[in-house]
């Protein structure tokens, strides 16, 4: 299927899926047992163990800080809802995760169709947020301190990478984000997105391609 995109697995935040020690959980979790049966404080401490994971993975979405924000909240609202019918089918971070990309996805669909109103109405397109791609440039940059030139073309490449993400098929946009940003496995992705193994693959590596395509016209 391909290697993956020199994409930066983690943000100044410093955060990856695999890298989180409170996400390991065991099959018997006494304190998910809590929270599954009412128990709001222990549910309080397991929110706050994956608040930052969950903002993470959004923001790889949606590309923006507040709208990321907004959706985490959102989010983790539906688990506080919903927590009661986990029924351990999947772990407990994939149904998390599941449940952050449905509120992303939804996001973004009523986001574009906002967009397309208001440039129908006003003839002119949204303002591109001038922080769009915070995350990516300071995941790209150098520790050292960078010249003005290095600072200016690590910009540019986060930018037009996130830009190339950005016009992937939300579909195609959430594999590639929960795979080689978030470096969860096939078989997390797939119980998170509700498809199958094959489908997680097929679309992981068409949206590569897509992506390497839409930069190397970036570059001409």
């Amino acid at each position: 299927m391909g290697e993956p995109l020199a994409i930066p697995t983690s943000d100044a935040e410093g955060s990856a899926v695999s890298a989180d020690p409170a996400c390991k959980e065991a099959s018997s979790d006494p304190l998910l047992d809590r929270a599954i049966d009412g128990d709001r404080h222990a549910l309080g401490i397991l929110l706050s163990r994956h608040q930052k994971r969950l903002y993470n993975t959004v923001l790889r979405m949606v590309s923006n800080a507040d709208d990321a924000a907004e959706v985490t909240q959102e989010a983790m609202l539906k688990i506080v809802q919903h927590i009661g019918g986990f029924r351990r089918d999947a772990k407990l971070t994939t149904w998390m995760t599941r449940i952050a990309m449905n509120q992303a996805i939804s996001h973004l669909r009523k986001r574009r169709t906002r967009d397309t109103v208001s440039l129908e109405s006003t003839g002119r397109g949204r303002t591109t947020d001038d922080d769009q791609a915070a995350s990516l440039r300071a995941a790209l940059a150098d520790h050292r301190e960078p010249s003005a030139e290095h600072r200016v073309e690590t910009r540019d490449i986060a930018e037009r990478l996130q830009l190339a993400i950005d016009r992937l098929d939300d579909d195609f946009k959430a594999v590639l984000v929960l795979r080689d940003l978030q470096q969860l496995d096939y078989a997390e992705i797939a119980d998170a997105l509700d498809l199958k193994i094959g489908t997680v693959k097929s679309r992981l590596f068409r949206a590569r391609l897509t992506v390497r395509e839409l930069l190397r016209k970036s570059e001409t």
